[in-house]
């Protein structure tokens, strides 16, 4: 069966996380190992990752995502933020440097008023510094509402960036249900036709994760308003055939709904996990 889970406090380190994914009866979890709003990285420690590496093995655990801070911009206008995003970047990947299965997400990124074409240069120039052969996990790009000046809104500006792109083979794409349907892409009616697209865009073998969420807005808003799991525009119908989709099998899901306890949480998976093969 596929990894399912949802975003969890890193707080106390993995072995805290680990606790939280028992509770949520989770078989991944995405986490920020930083402020989400910026600033330093929280504490990781030689024998806390060894501690998850053999909680990962002990628990059939495959993955989990590492989701960098919201303010990560690699095309803003302004050099200290570009210079944020390089440090935040390196320092997150070397945190990873002993996971190989792991996943790191990340919003390409707000050109700010400069344009797509400005941008999207400039968001490959910092894959392509930051990413190495030796660079331990997968990097993804995040597809975007489009809200504001967001980069990533179309599968055509993700793979314009991947095309810039030197490492090619450490890149993938994480696909946010909310994202692409204020984005415009109809995937309650035409999950199919949108996963076409996708495929003679960008490729599906790119596709390495999906975030799970309902949205709060029509088809096209570009809002970016997460709703729990069959309670907004999406339904629960659109989630049943994502997980029956067999195209996306096997990819792993990450929760981003809005609850406020870790029993919503439960409560989404062990409905996720039902409705495979339903």
């Amino acid at each position: 069966m596929r990894p399912v889970g949802c975003h969890l406090s890193f707080s106390g380190g993995f072995r805290e996380l680990s606790g939280r994914m028992e509770e949520v009866n989770a078989t991944t979890a995405q986490m920020f190992i930083r402020n989400p709003r910026g600033g330093a990285a929280l504490k990781m420690t030689e024998e806390d990752n060894r501690f998850f590496l053999d909680y990962m093995k002990t628990h059939g655990i495959k993955t989990f995502l590492v989701h960098a801070p919201y303010t990560l911009n690699p095309c803003s206008d302004k050099d200290s933020v570009r210079d944020f995003a390089r440090r935040a970047m390196k320092e997150d990947l070397e945190h990873l440097s002993l996971f190989p299965m792991s996943l790191y997400n990340f919003h390409p990124g707000s050109h700010v008023g400069q344009g797509a074409k400005t941008a999207i240069p400039l968001i490959a120039e910092l894959l392509n510094e930051m990413i190495n052969e030796n660079t331990a996990p997968c990097v993804l790009l995040e597809t975007m509402s489009g809200k504001g000046s967001e980069v990533g809104k179309t599968f055509e500006e993700i793979r314009e960036i991947l095309d810039l792109t030197e490492r090619k083979e450490k890149l993938g794409v994480c696909l946010d249900t909310c994202h692409v349907w204020d984005a415009g892409y109809d995937i309650r009616e035409n999950l199919s036709g949108v996963l076409d697209e996708f495929d003679r865009v960008i490729g599906l073998e790119r596709l390495k994760a999906l975030h799970l969420n309902d949205s709060k807005n029509p088809c096209g808003s570009h809002k970016d308003r997460h709703e729990k799991i069959g309670k907004g525009y999406l339904g629960y119908e659109t989630f049943r055939n994502v997980l029956n989709e067999p195209r996306l099998k096997g990819i792993p899901c990450y929760l981003e709904t809005p609850w406020d306890d870790l029993a919503g949480y439960r409560e989404e998976i062990a409905w996720l996990k039902g409705q495979e093969n339903s």
